[in-house]
């Protein structure tokens, strides 16, 4: 007597139609931000040890960064550094037991947003 089961699964997954919630995407973004600032240490070192190893390469390096390439690779480190602290302290508030709600997670999130496009804003301006 074999049963025959009907899977419940679908056959295609298309992720390209699921909606994530904003909770999801603060947290890939969280994830993917510190992928990027782990690659971001070794062109920082790399700065600081260039910047450190004579007054030659110091000003060369100065000129190097005054170039639109180079503003945005910085733009984009220090961008990534903000969205990593701000979701870091809310990962830990909601560490704490607070957030934990639909509501108040998807607040956060948004909140999260919010203030990294306006402190990254703000470096950009500073920036350039």
């Amino acid at each position: 007597m074999s049963r025959i089961v009907k899977k419940q699964r679908p056959v295609h997954l298309n992720l390209q139609t699921i909606r994530f919630p904003a909770t999801a995407i603060a947290s890939i973004l969280h994830r993917i931000s510190g992928v990027i600032m782990f690659f971001a240490i070794g062109i920082l070192l790399w700065l600081l040890n260039a910047s450190l190893t004579s007054a030659e390469s110091f000003a060369e390096l100065q000129q190097c960064l005054s170039s639109f390439f180079a503003k945005f690779i910085v733009w984009g480190i220090i961008t990534a550094l903000i969205y990593h602290m701000l979701g870091g302290i809310r990962h830990l508030i909601m560490d704490a037991g607070y957030w934990e709600e639909m509501a108040s997670g998807l607040l956060s999130a948004k909140l999260t947003f919010a203030l990294t496009i306006i402190l990254s804003a703000a470096v950009g301006v500073w920036l350039w």
